[in-house]
């Protein structure tokens, strides 16, 4: 498995001495295209002699068999190349929304983006994900609509949709002639004849929107000069409020050039200067065969060098770089460094995971959540002896995606991860089998629910025999607002709790909320150590790591919780005959309806809906309404739900209820 390829152009350009380099992601919603143009920025770039396809599995970027055979992208995968003395790292990214973790990590890299949307379909559920995601992180980006040459194609449409879905302001660059045709061509900015388009009128009426000098001379009717058009767009750009806009078919090589030149001319370099500190994150985990573990990082500040010792923020402790990589050409090399802004990976370090920041005392990087999972499975081995080499084998996919939460609960012989969806499922198994040569059996997943306290406790613990040991505490819960998450105070002074031992409380308190009173992770409460002490002689710090599981279950325990389900906000268009059908269908499954909108004959539905009763509603809608339906969904929030319309499920392994039982698994003695 190499998802990572660094490939050279034909030129031989010595990438170590670039002085320029960006890095720029591909996201699209599946099949919108995103590989098919990576493999012609690398023909134009003169990196492949042709391009590669993804039905034929010849594509660069898909490297693992598994996407060979499927023909979608799993992991995101980098190439790079040359263009005009800057070193572009294209980030390929995986479209499918089971595979978003993946997106996720890779938005911490990016120094832009490109969005490509399909000039058939149009805006599809993952294209508002990943358009909202990138505004709020305020990532600067350019479409491309692709497919232009495809029957039904319509441009023009797409540009309508981004302004009335998400207000864009456009600015677009080229325009498509004889559309939906496969003799399509473009008029592009600079040529005569797109002065006098839409396309053109879009884009002035854009910058005229945040610049007064454009605006005054629009509304005098004054003509306006595209060279100085395209300086405003360019500052509008690095300001957020701009989006350059192209167009082509990514298929027939056409507007992949007008791409690079967008990327060069829009997005700002960063001068590769190293400075006095070095700072790195780690944003991608993947075990190579040969090489054994490699950790991804991107150099945010100075430079990288083998045999540096580095800080990790998350253990406060010093890493020791003993050899670094790049891929060229299929082939992983050895370096000597890494420059700022570039990508490179480190060899070993078993310590190391996604997220970690290396030169700083910051603890690790979360990146932005685009879509929690909402299922869980457990998996078991076809054949029973597997066992622990199957638990092995999901650790290991665990460090490559901490998305999967994978847990290996010992007491009750059970594997257990978190999912996306049904393709993921269906891909994990598929490589388990091919890279571990390990059979298994999914489970069905079953929703994820959360509780929440129901009202304010406190909990006691006094941990005191068998001596040596010593922790004594006090808790206090009290529930939140929903999505507050977990609030931690200490009203304990050092003097009766020795810092030490706090600091043990703190790092147990999430573990202790995995399960709850109804078997789920508890969540939107505060905690509070009201009262405590610990012994001069007999404290241990492995006593309060014992004892504050002990004292949050009691707490809990007397205050009861509040299930809380995952609702998912979604939007329905479909003809307004059906939306008698589509509204009864949705009642039943304990929809919340907002007020319908009617546009055109078509009804427009959206409103909330429980995870739990949407699982086939894509089916059921497209069964319904002959597959002449839009149907889009998001995480919206949990909310609270009677025990009725959810699951209690037992604890998994020892309770800390269970006092005596607790101590003993605790200390080793019973497992």
């Amino acid at each position: 498995m190499i998802p990572f390829l660094f490939v050279t152009s034909p030129a031989n350009v010595n990438f170590a001495a670039m002085s320029k380099i960006l890095n720029i992601g591909i996201l699209a919603h599946v099949d919108a295209g995103k590989t098919s143009l990576t493999e012609q920025l690398l023909v134009l770039s003169g990196s492949k002699a042709e391009a590669g396809s993804v039905d034929k599995g010849s594509a660069t970027t898909d490297q693992l068999p598994i996407e060979k055979q499927r023909g979608i992208s799993v992991r995101t995968t980098n190439v790079s190349f040359n263009w005009k003395d800057v070193q572009l790292n294209i980030i390929d990214t995986p479209g499918h929304a089971d595979f978003i973790a993946e997106v996720e990590r890779s938005l911490q890299i990016l120094d832009s983006a490109i969005l490509v949307i399909s000039a058939v379909e149009g805006l599809q559920s993952n294209t508002y994900i990943l358009y909202e995601t990138l505004k709020e992180l305020k990532i600067p980006f350019i479409i491309f609509v692709n497919k232009a040459d495809r029957a039904g194609a319509n441009t023009s449409e797409v540009l309508k949709a981004l302004k009335s879905e998400f207000n864009s302001y456009l600015f677009p660059l080229n325009m498509p002639i004889n559309e939906a045709e496969n003799k399509v061509s473009l008029l592009s900015f600079s040529e005569e004849g797109f002065g006098q388009s839409p396309f053109f009128q879009t884009g002035i009426e854009s910058i005229a929107e945040f610049d007064e000098e454009i605006l005054n001379l629009y509304l005098e009717e004054q003509q306006i000069g595209k060279s100085v058009l395209k300086e405003k767009a360019t500052t509008q750009f690095k300001e957020l409020t701009v989006i350059p806009l192209l167009c082509g078919s990514a298929k027939n090589n056409l507007g992949i050039e007008e791409i690079l030149n967008a990327v060069i001319d829009f997005v700002p370099v960063k001068n590769n200067l190293s400075a006095n500190l070095t700072n790195a994150i780690v944003f991608k985990i993947e075990h190579h065969p040969k090489f054994g573990k490699l950790s991804h990082v991107k150099i945010t500040q100075g430079q990288l060098n083998v045999k540096d010792s580095i800080l990790v923020g998350s253990t406060n402790e010093e890493l020791k770089i003993p050899q670094l990589k790049k891929q060229y050409v299929g082939k992983i090399k050895d370096v000597d460094h890494i420059s700022r802004n570039d990508i490179g990976m480190i060899v070993g370090q078993n310590t190391l995971a996604v997220g970690d920041v290396l030169g700083s005392k910051e603890n690790a990087f979360k990146p932005k959540k685009i879509k929690e999972a909402l299922l869980s499975t457990r998996v078991n081995p076809k054949n029973e002896k597997d066992f622990p080499a199957l638990a092995a084998a999901l650790t290991e996919l665990n460090i490559e995606d901490p998305d999967l939460n994978f847990k290996w609960i010992k007491e009750e012989n059970e594997l257990i991860l978190n999912l996306h969806g049904a393709i993921q499922k269906e891909i994990l198994r598929e490589m388990i089998s091919e890279r571990f040569n390990i059979d298994c059996i999914f489970e069905e997943p079953s929703v994820i629910y959360k509780e929440t306290p129901l009202k304010k406790a406190e909990g006691f613990v006094r941990y005191w025999m068998p001596k040596p040991c010593w922790a004594i505490m006090k808790f206090e819960i009290e529930p939140l607002e929903r999505g507050c998450g977990v609030v931690y105070e200490s009203k304990v002074g050092v003097n009766n709790i020795h810092q030490k031992y706090q600091n043990e409380v703190v790092q147990t308190i999430h573990k202790s909320l995995e399960q709850g009173i109804k078997g789920w992770e508890v969540t939107d409460l505060k905690i509070t150590l009201l009262e405590g002490e610990d012994h001069e002689i007999h404290s241990r710090p492995g006593d309060f790591k014992l004892a504050t599981p002990m004292g949050i279950m009691k707490a809990l325990q007397n205050s009861g919780t509040q299930l809380l389900e995952p609702m998912l906000f979604f939007e329905i268009i479909a003809e307004e005959t059906l939306l008698g059908t589509v509204n009864s269908n949705l009642l039943k499954r304990r929809a919340e309806i907002n007020t319908p909108h009617f546009e055109n004959g078509n009804i427009k539905l959206s409103g909330q809906i429980p995870v739990s009763t949407s699982l086939d509603l894509s089916i059921a809608l497209n069964s319904m309404c002959s597959g002449k339906v839009k149907f889009r969904t998001k995480f919206n929030a949990y909310k609270t739900c009677e025990d009725s319309e959810g699951i209690i499920r037992p604890f998994k392994g020892v309770n800390p209820l269970d006092e005596s039982l607790w101590i003993l698994h605790m200390r080793g003695a019973y497992k």
